[in-house]
């Protein structure tokens, strides 16, 4: 039998529990809660968050740090699964985040600390989210050609609302532009017009049938 491991690192519990709603028996997701830290977007306020940020832009300086701390926690989560079952990371805002870091994490083979990337991943869903440090990608996968062909192999999945108040729309266009000019080849951005800073059934649909042609569960939906 077929599975598959997802990571939903979500900012709400409301959206875990719709993805344990799909039709999906045979993948497992996983929802982990991130760490408590000081959020300089929030006036340095203490909330769970992946990563520290000033602000969702391409000038923004990124935290590499924080980035490398939440892709290596949730890699070693996943490591742990059997041999055999396809792993993949899914989030909504910061958590797409992260997904995202983490894919060009698996490409290169290494995190920004040089620190080897463990993991084989299959597939990475975002949902209202954005591409840290999209400005060093595509020299960063131009460099390795072992980079370049994990890049173009990995299924992804990116679905955005047009009227998002939190993370604007033209950022998660953005990312969907910088990681396809990077090589992703297999790339695929939904956007949805009226949709805020949440998500909705139709793009749970796009997600489950996403997970069902991307991981080859079409015998097991």
């Amino acid at each position: 039998m077929k599975e598959y491991a997802n990571l939903g690192y979500c900012c709400s519990c409301s959206v875990c529990t719709l993805l344990e709603s799909l039709p999906l028996p045979n993948v497992k997701f996983i929802c982990p809660t991130a760490p408590t830290r000081p959020v300089a977007l929030l006036g340095g306020f203490t909330c769970t968050a992946w990563f520290d940020v000033a602000e969702i832009s391409e000038d923004s300086p990124d935290d590499i740090e924080g980035l490398d701390a939440s892709a290596a926690h949730i890699a070693n989560l996943l490591s742990t699964e059997p041999a055999d079952v396809k792993l993949g990371i899914g989030g909504f805002s910061m958590g797409a985040a992260v997904g995202l870091y983490s894919a060009t994490c698996f490409s290169v083979g290494k995190y920004a600390n040089a620190s080897f990337y463990p993991i084989n991943l299959r597939a990475i869903v975002g949902l209202s989210g954005w591409l840290p440090g999209s400005r060093s990608v595509k020299s960063k996968i131009d460099a390795s050609y072992d980079a370049a062909r994990r890049a173009a192999s990995l299924p992804i999945l990116l679905c955005h609302g047009q009227s998002d108040e939190v993370v604007a729309y033209k950022y998660g266009e953005r990312s969907a532009q910088a990681l396809t000019s990077a090589g992703f080849r297999s790339l695929t951005f939904k956007c949805y017009d009226g949709l805020g800073h949440y998500t909705v059934p139709r793009e749970m649909d796009e997600v489950c049938n996403f997970l069902v042609y991307r991981l080859g569960l079409e015998n097991y939906h």
